[in-house]
């Protein structure tokens, strides 16, 4: 018999005797993205004749209209990303040291050396040459003004890549506020350059250390979820794309932020080269307050690899698998029922993508979950 004969049975009026009635064979079926019941019918003849019975009462579900996305999942961390070291360059003793998990931002002092404070610049470009009267133009002398600007000691006008005597007066003004030497003149090892704004992660150094040296570790002041994702799945993530993201058993949604462009080796749980490169993805979650109050935790991250829109779903658990092969679902119509052969598609989040004849978003599906 056929997923149609099947079906057309359901139309046919009871016969008195050796009526044939439709019984659930509890099988289990075992589905992508999820486990759940799903039955097998098989036919079965009674002999007995008496009075036609209503069905018992089941647990129904209504077919929908939804868009369904298929997802995969990877283990990832929650931090504040990866640590980066502050090595002083400035020659002389450290004497005195943020605390740990501090933020510092812009002009702020980071560490003091000879109780002289060394603070904070932002920029990407490092200070490769000291800077004074004369210096060869260099995106260095812009980047210079930008943050001498920044912290309130202008007078050259818009930054630009020519040091002149002003300058020299912006970086006098400077350097008397910090109650430094006025020598209108930059050293190397006068600032700390970060991106941004920084969280101090650990303490390298203690006061009475010499300066030059690792002094101290630092991070962004943004939890993020970082994913080791295998180079191979790399079109799972998308800059600027959601994921969904679970911690501590919450879940929540995500920005993805960075996409790795470089493969490093990968690792298996015992710390072993598994044959994977892994590429590091990270996703900021929208609601910080989402992750709680630890600064790390363990983190699983759903990235979406397909989405079908405007289609009609059910509860898995609405499915039966037929005898004959194919599947069908039992439409309850104010207690009486159908059969009606459906074809499946995405599978997600328990949902399952129906289509079947006559099939429409409202009716109401038996289910077992």
């Amino acid at each position: 018999m056929t997923v149609q004969d099947v079906s057309e049975v359901t139309h046919l009026k009871p016969r008195r005797r050796g009526r044939t009635r439709w019984f659930i064979a509890g099988a289990v079926l075992v589905v992508v993205l999820g486990t759940s019941s799903v039955v097998v019918l098989t036919q079965v003849s009674s002999a007995t004749p008496g009075k036609e019975t209503p069905p018992p009462s089941v647990e129904t579900a209504e077919v929908v209209k939804t868009d369904l996305s298929e997802e995969e999942e990877a283990d990832g961390t929650l931090g504040y990303g990866d640590e980066e070291s502050v090595q002083g360059r400035k020659p002389g003793t450290i004497t005195s040291l943020p605390a740990a998990g501090a933020t510092i931002t812009r002009c702020k002092p980071v560490y003091g050396v000879d109780a002289k404070p060394v603070p904070l610049f932002y920029g990407t470009l490092p200070f490769y040459r000291d800077l004074a009267a004369g210096a060869d133009d260099g995106a260095d002398v812009k980047q210079l003004e930008e943050n001498l600007k920044a912290c309130g000691f202008g007078g050259f006008g818009t930054p630009d890549k020519k040091f002149t005597s002003a300058t020299a007066a912006a970086l006098k003004k400077w350097q008397k506020s910090l109650g430094l030497e006025q020598t209108g003149a930059f050293g190397q090892g006068d600032v700390v350059l970060a991106a941004g704004e920084v969280r101090v992660s650990a303490l390298a150094a203690k006061p009475g250390a010499p300066a030059q040296g690792e002094v101290l570790k630092t991070t962004g002041t943004v939890r993020s979820v970082q994913v080791k994702l295998d180079a191979a799945k790399q079109d799972l993530a998308r800059q600027g794309a959601k994921a969904s993201v679970t911690i501590n058993g919450k879940t929540t949604q995500g920005t993805i932020t960075d996409v790795g462009k470089s493969a490093v080796e990968g690792k298996d749980a015992a710390g072993q080269d598994d044959g994977k490169p892994k590429i590091t993805v990270t996703v900021r979650l929208d609601d910080p307050a989402a992750g709680g109050t630890l600064d790390s935790a363990p983190a699983t991250v759903r990235f979406t690899k397909d989405v079908h829109q405007g289609v009609l779903a059910v509860p898995v658990g609405a499915l039966l698998a037929l005898a004959e092969g194919g599947y069908a679902v039992e439409v309850d119509e104010n207690g009486q029922r159908r059969l009606v052969a459906v074809q499946t598609g995405l599978f997600s989040g328990g949902k399952v993508e129906v289509t079947g004849t006559g099939l429409a978003a409202g009716m109401r599906v038996v289910t077992t979950s």
